[in-house]
């Protein structure tokens, strides 16, 4: 990268964060496959990211300490994406963020029945694959590759 920020490289990120963040939303609500808590929780990543590149490209102003914050969402995103990967995998065990309420403590036979219909999705459950691999390995890999190169464009930038 030149010494200058490339708009058309920070553009193109851009679009390919809104592109994964349109690809979960139509798996989720054309395909029909409902997103467990994790899933939910590791769009917020890429919408903040989304919003942070938009100021950057509008404002034009504190470029080097945003770039620097985006590269902290995709580090937090990265192991995020990897803890839910290694629920699916079984190298962890679902956590609170995971599970629902517990359902057994003081509740009513109909609040039950109503528990049963929501049909929540368990983070361990893998429903959707793209050649093979789960949206959390997918999600595991972009974040790694998105925080490297968030954290490139930092070293290199020199300006504000």
């Amino acid at each position: 990268m030149t010494k200058k920020l490339n708009k058309k490289f920070i553009f193109s990120l851009l679009i390919f964060i809104v592109l994964v963040l349109i690809s979960a939303f139509l798996i989720e609500y054309k395909l029909g496959y409902k997103a467990c808590k994790l899933c939910l929780y590791e769009r917020i990543p890429y919408i903040l990211s989304a919003l942070l590149i938009i100021h950057i490209l509008v404002f034009n102003q504190y470029v080097k300490i945003t770039l620097l914050i985006i590269s902290f969402i995709f580090i937090c995103s990265s192991i995020l994406a990897f803890y839910h990967f290694g629920i699916e995998q079984g190298f962890f065990r679902e956590s609170v963020a995971c599970v629902t309420e517990d359902v057994l403590d003081g509740i009513t036979k109909d609040q039950l029945l109503e528990k049963l219909k929501q049909n929540t999705v368990s983070c361990k459950d893998v429903s959707f694959r793209v050649l093979g691999l789960s949206l959390a390995a997918i999600n595991t890999i972009f974040s790694i590759i998105l925080s490297v190169i968030f954290i490139k464009l930092f070293k290199n930038y020199e300006g504000n």
